[in-house]
């Protein structure tokens, strides 16, 4: 069985993610696979549309594999995870500039990679089971993938809070905080598919299937959101959140997490803010990705959460003592910044 089964169907290319059993996590492979198609497809006037759904009830996509990230970054070759995220982010590029609609069905878990591959369509659907999430900075990571751009354009400071803690969205949040378009009940995926194969218009489409979406459970939090997260750095976010009830829960998933990517995050979320696109956010992604196994902490993360899985990495710096220049280094420019095809 492949990982991926890419085919044209009626008036649409079609892509399903074919590995459930490993939540649909992309591979090298599958990344170059789907940027193939979507090439090809450019092209193609049979085409009118692409569909991305993936094989499972538990998940779209709940990232990239990092196995062989983290296997190669141990033996000391680091080009192997540099590779990767190149064309990942090359993808994720070509995506958000595609020239015809994309619609992503979304369910279950839906995050890191998953957002890279479904959080920049043209028509993103989630359904009840969908959980949102940027979780990177618990293994030395950053929100990548793009997904910067999508935090920066959420309301207020919710970006830097859902950044930062890797909180998961349901469908209600999701929507608001722009990572989601329209909720369609799961049991109607297979009729708006359906319609969607026979080229019928995609906003059309989708909003005759479509409820209104569901509360969102952060916006009863916003105002004390903004208030923590607007602060100038880690230090101060920390002080702010300390000084409130609400936000003792909130730093306490805070201190487990890596510092440097924290606050490379909130550099990261603020500059896609200040010079917004997709592709300019992932050639800044790239610089700090681009270093994460070799100067990052990345290696420390995944063998914490996925090696040994003890849950207690050990990382270089805690929330009071990262220098500023630490944060500067790892989001430095590249001798060689990643070239991107497709535009914003």
């Amino acid at each position: 069985m492949t990982d991926l089964h890419i085919r044209a169907e009626g008036r649409a290319g079609r892509i399903t993610l074919t590995r459930p059993q490993a939540l649909n996590a992309l591979t090298h492979a599958m990344v170059r696979e789907i940027d193939a198609a979507l090439a090809a497809w450019e092209e193609d006037d049979s085409v009118a549309l692409v569909c991305i759904d993936a094989e499972g009830p538990r998940a779209f996509c709940a990232g990239g594999d990092i196995a062989e990230v983290y296997a190669s970054g141990r033996r000391g070759d680091f080009a192997t995870g540099a590779a990767f995220w190149a064309d990942e982010y090359r993808m994720n590029a070509r995506i958000a500039g595609y020239p015809k609609p994309v619609v992503a069905l979304m369910q279950g878990f839906v995050m890191g990679g998953g957002v890279g591959l479904g959080g920049h369509a043209s028509h993103r659907v989630v359904g009840a089971t969908s959980q949102v999430a940027m979780p990177e900075c618990a293994i030395g990571l950053i929100p990548d993938v793009g997904g910067t751009a999508l935090l920066a354009a959420a309301p207020g400071r919710l970006g830097e809070y859902l950044g930062l803690t890797g909180h998961r969205m349901g469908p209600g949040d999701a929507i608001r905080a722009g990572f989601a378009d329209s909720f369609v009940p799961e049991d109607r995926w297979p009729a708006l598919t359906a319609s969607l194969l026979d080229g019928d218009d995609p906003d059309a489409a989708v909003a005759a299937f479509a409820d209104p979406a569901p509360p969102a459970a952060l916006a009863a939090e916003a105002a004390a959101i903004d208030d923590a997260f607007e602060a100038a750095d880690l230090a101060a976010i920390a002080a702010r959140l300390e000084a409130t009830d609400w936000g003792h829960g909130v730093l306490r998933i805070l201190r487990r997490l890596c510092p440097l990517s924290m606050a490379c995050t909130l550099e990261l979320v603020r500059a896609a803010r200040r010079d917004p696109g997709v592709a300019k956010a992932l050639a800044r992604e790239y610089r700090f990705t681009a270093r994460a196994c070799s100067d990052g902490e990345f290696l420390e993360g995944v063998r914490a959460a996925v090696i040994d899985k003890d849950r207690t990495p050990r990382w270089r710096d805690d929330m009071d003592s990262l220098r500023p220049e630490e944060v500067a280094r790892m989001l430095a420019p590249l001798a060689h910044e990643l070239s991107l095809t497709g535009q914003d």
